[in-house]
Parts: C-alpha cells; sequence; structure tokens
C-alpha cells in the first residue's frame, strides 16, 4: 500500500491500540494481528491483551484475565478497578499518539473507551457487535458516538447498523475457516484415542473462571446421571485456561466426582467437540464453535437472580443461543437458570444421542451456518482498519 502524497504513513512508530476481554475476543484479535501485520510489518499493537494477542505480537500492558468478569450485579464490586484501568489506558494511549484503536467484544469496557478516544480524534473500530439484535437496542446510540466502524460477524448484524447511519463491515467468523467436515468425528477420536463406538459428551462449562464456579457442580451431576443411564459414556472437558481447570478439578473433589470417566483437556475445545456425540454447552461463542464442529448439542447457562431478570426484562428474542439466532427459531434447547438443573441437562443430552435422525438433520444445518460464516475475517477486517487509517490522515 503506497502512502498518498503529503499524508503521514505508517512506519516503526506507529501503534495501535487493541483490547480484548475474554478468551473469543482473544483469538479474534489474534486473527487481525496477524492480517494487519501481514500487511504491515511495522505497525504496534499494544493494549489489553490474552495469550494469543501476544503470541501474535501484541505488547500486552494489561493482562486480559483483569477484565474477565460477568453479569451486572458481579461486575459491581469490581467497579472500581476495571475504571482505573480504563482510564490509565486511556491516557497511556493518547501518550502513544495512537491513530486508531480497536476494541474486541467487551463492550461495557470498551465502548466507554472508545467513545473518549473518538472525541480525541483517534478512529475507533468495535470488533464484535454487541447482541443489539436480542436485547438493549437502545445502545445502538452510544454505540454510534464511540465507534468510527463496527466490524460485524453475523450476516444479520449489518442491517441493524446500516439503519442506524453505522458504519458497518461484514467480516464473518474466522472458526468457520476450519469447520468440521463429515469424517472428522472419527479422525479426532482416532487423535483423542477415544473408541469409535463409544457414547461422548463433550462439556463446555465457560472459560471464565466465574462461570466455572458457577457451572461446575451442575455439570458434573448432568455426567453422573448420563453415566447412570449410559454407563459406556465418556466426558471430554476442555478449559481455556490453568485456573479454570484447577477450579474444575477441586469441584470434582469437592462434590466426590473423581470417579466420572472425565478427560480434562487443556485447549483443544475444537476436538472435544468434534469428537462428540452430544455436547452440553455454557451459552455463548462456545455454542458457535459446537455449531461448526457439527456437534449436535443442547445449551445452558446461569447468572444471578438478579443478572437474570435484569436481562430478561430487555430480551428481544425467545432464544440466547447462537444457533438459534442463526436459524431464526428453535433447533437446539436451552435451559436457563432454574431450568438449567442436571435432570433437564442430562435427559436433553440422551433424547439427542438417542435420536441419530435429529443429530445427522443438525449436522447438516450447522455445515450450512459454516457456509454463510466463512470470509477472510482476518483479511477483511485488516483492510477496514487500513480504511479508517486513511480516513484518519495515516496513509498505509
Amino acid at each position: 500500500m503506497e502512502a498518498a502524497r503529503g499524508a503521514p504513513s505508517v512506519g516503526v512508530h506507529t501503534t495501535i491500540g487493541i483490547v480484548a476481554g475474554e478468551t473469543s475476543g482473544d483469538a479474534l484479535a489474534a486473527t487481525l494481528i496477524q492480517a494487519v501485520r501481514a500487511r504491515l510489518p511495522h505497525v504496534r499493537f499494544a493494549g489489553i491483551a490474552g495469550p494469543r494477542m501476544e503470541a501474535a505480537g501484541c505488547d500486552v500492558w494489561v493482562p486480559m484475565e483483569k477484565l474477565a468478569v460477568r453479569g451486572f450485579v458481579e461486575v459491581v464490586s469490581h467497579l472500581p478497578e476495571l475504571f482505573r484501568i480504563r482510564g490509565e489506558l486511556r491516557r497511556r494511549l493518547l501518550a502513544e499518539r495512537v491513530p486508531a484503536f480497536v476494541g474486541v467484544d467487551a463492550p461495557d469496557f470498551n465502548l466507554g473507551l472508545e467513545r473518549k478516544l473518538k472525541r480525541r480524534g483517534v478512529r475507533t473500530l468495535h470488533f464484535v457487535s454487541p447482541s443489539v439484535w436480542a436485547w438493549r437496542r437502545e445502545r445502538l446510540s452510544t454505540i454510534g458516538r464511540s465507534v468510527d466502524r463496527m466490524l460485524a460477524l453475523f450476516p444479520f448484524e449489518p442491517p441493524l447498523y446500516e439503519a442506524a447511519g453505522i458504519p458497518v463491515t461484514y467480516v464473518g467468523h474466522p472458526m468457520a475457516q476450519d469447520a468440521a467436515t463429515h469424517t472428522t468425528r472419527r479422525e479426532t477420536r482416532e487423535l483423542l484415542k477415544i473408541r469409535a463406538a463409544a457414547p461422548v459428551f463433550a462439556l463446555l462449562p465457560g472459560s471464565r473462571l466465574s462461570e466455572i464456579e458457577m457451572h461446575s457442580s451442575l455439570v458434573l451431576e448432568t455426567a453422573s446421571r448420563l453415566v447412570e443411564a449410559r454407563d459406556d459414556a465418556q466426558f471430554l472437558v476442555p478449559f481455556a485456561t490453568r485456573a479454570t481447570r484447577d477450579a474444575f478439578e477441586a469441584a470434582m473433589h469437592r462434590t466426590g466426582h473423581e470417579r466420572l470417566p472425565i478427560t480434562l483437556l487443556y485447549g483443544h475445545a475444537e476436538d472435544a467437540l468434534r469428537a462428540a456425540d452430544v455436547g452440553v454447552v455454557a451459552s455463548g461463542t462456545a455454542t458457535l464453535e459446537a455449531a461448526l464442529a457439527r456437534c449436535p448439542h443442547v445449551i445452558f447457562y446461569r447468572v444471578s437472580r438478579l443478572t437474570g431478570y435484569l436481562v430478561r426484562r430487555k430480551l428481544l428474542l425467545p432464544y440466547v443461543g447462537l444457533p438459534n439466532v442463526l436459524a431464526g427459531h428453535f433447533v437446539v434447547p436451552e435451559f436457563l437458570q432454574d431450568d438449567a438443573n442436571a435432570r433437564n441437562l442430562a435427559q436433553a443430552a440422551l433424547n439427542l444421542f438417542d435420536d441419530t435422525v435429529t443429530r445427522r438433520r443438525l449436522e447438516a444445518l450447522f455445515a450450512g451456518f459454516a457456509k454463510a460464516l466463512k470470509v477472510d475475517t482476518g483479511g477483511v477486517a485488516a483492510a477496514a482498519l487500513a480504511h479508517e487509517l486513511a480516513q484518519g490522515g495515516v496513509a498505509c
């Protein structure tokens, strides 16, 4: 890319700010960083980052775990620390004279930061649309004041932003690039040394420590009930961090479930889902990962009662799971709050395991999701960032 005459150009001193708040954002941000640095190898990224971003070349000013807090009520006790981090980060970004900032998901943290940076002339992009299609539609006005461009993962999102006058680019989802094929389950089981005929259930209690604390006992009791019904059942439980794995192991000992046939995996969520006949998956990005792995699954989630009450009041859709949102109707069972109990989850998982016709239908539907979402996400997002840099007077 050639610099326009008279315009400042991207060079060795150009720093782009970036913030991700959880595991899925870390993966998305790493995809963007890799694509940008392939175009502009001298660009430096810095901010709040996870291990994948760091491996892609991002300078970690604050570790991502500092933002891994969920829910309205749960975040209250962390607010002073979060405000302090955000204020210090804003001052450092402005001192670095960053021409652009990319907030990756984490809207409660990033949108406020983006709004203040935008007022100071920084071009701001938000990577991953907040769920305005599901709830809190009023956030569109806040988003418009905060971002110069939204990078949307799903094809139903751009029309909402276009109607609100907010520049938007559809970038697809990078996980669709490596979506499973019909032969993947057999191959992955061979890799994990699992018998081809064994009933295998993937259990995904969440990627955050707070989710593990909320869901561990529920997932373990569900597994116990599944073993009572199928004594040859096996379970795969992947974890994003050492801390979440340690917390789950502690829950196994605390609840007396050490003897369950569970294989704990560090990372490898994709392998767990590809190997499984059925998944029991906490709502969030993992449900999309399950769909792209062609893993039939049931969705669950628990938060505090007050958080659940506040969310229900603002929901615009009857479902929360991404596979159901993409399909436009219920295709995957959802169990939330009190309905998320071991009896319901075990029975739904068994029903799905026993219903081969439904599982094959879901696998075909999920393959269609992968096709719709398969875009060169990193390349498209990098081009959008280059455009915003040019809009800000930085040629590249």
